[in-house]
């Protein structure tokens, strides 16, 4: 919810499985044009009665190739916040020296009733994995969403700046391919489609 937040500005509450499909598209920060690259990634759970991550292969995939990370968890789900620090841990493998960027993303701003993490526990968590950390509502405004990518977006030019046009890290990798936007409207007419049915039956 929050990359279609962030991609066109709409909330769907209820769409299609995440396919871990990847976007592309172009902003301009600080007067110079950058094209970013979005990779909506399934989720990640903890193993059982562990603190060892269940990753699947094409998340480490993007791990590999990815300069900078953003962390969502929902603030009624204290499981979806107790996974970020071992996959952090798990991506640190991957990228033992690596100076990332790194977003830490509390939703679900607008449930406040049902809260099961703090503000202070986030901030605490950002701060410690090196990150910077917002509370937004995919739900209730696309503002706050926006304005988090883009603060990751400031950050990650400025770290591509300093690596003179170099890739930061010696992989050999080759980034997957970035459809258009044409799969994000598919996914997004569905979703229109399928609510709109579900409103008419009841």
């Amino acid at each position: 919810a929050l990359v279609v937040r962030f991609l066109t500005k709409r909330f769907i509450g209820d769409y299609e499985a995440n396919t871990g499909a990847l976007y592309s598209r172009k902003f301009t920060i600080d007067g110079e044009q950058i094209s970013l690259q979005v990779q909506d990634t399934p989720f990640v759970s903890l193993e059982d009665d562990t603190d060892s991550i269940c990753c699947q292969e094409q998340i480490n995939r993007s791990i590999y190739w990815a300069d900078g990370f953003v962390f969502v968890y929902s603030i009624t789900d204290y499981e979806s916040f107790r996974v970020l620090r071992p996959l952090h841990q798990h991506i640190r493998r991957i990228h033992p020296n690596a100076n990332i960027p790194l977003l830490l993303m509390a939703n679900k701003g607008d449930l406040l009733r049902a809260r099961q993490v703090s503000s202070k526990e986030g901030l605490q968590l950002a701060t410690e994995l090196g990150g910077t950390y917002c509370e937004v509502s995919a739900r209730e405004s696309c503002e706050g969403v926006h304005e988090a990518f883009q603060q990751l977006c400031q950050e990650l030019s400025r770290s591509c700046s300093s690596c003179n046009g170099e890739k930061r890290r010696g992989l050999h990798l080759v980034r997957p391919k970035s459809p258009n936007m044409q799969d994000l409207k598919r996914r997004l007419k569905q979703a229109l489609t399928s609510k709109g049915k579900s409103a008419t039956t009841l």
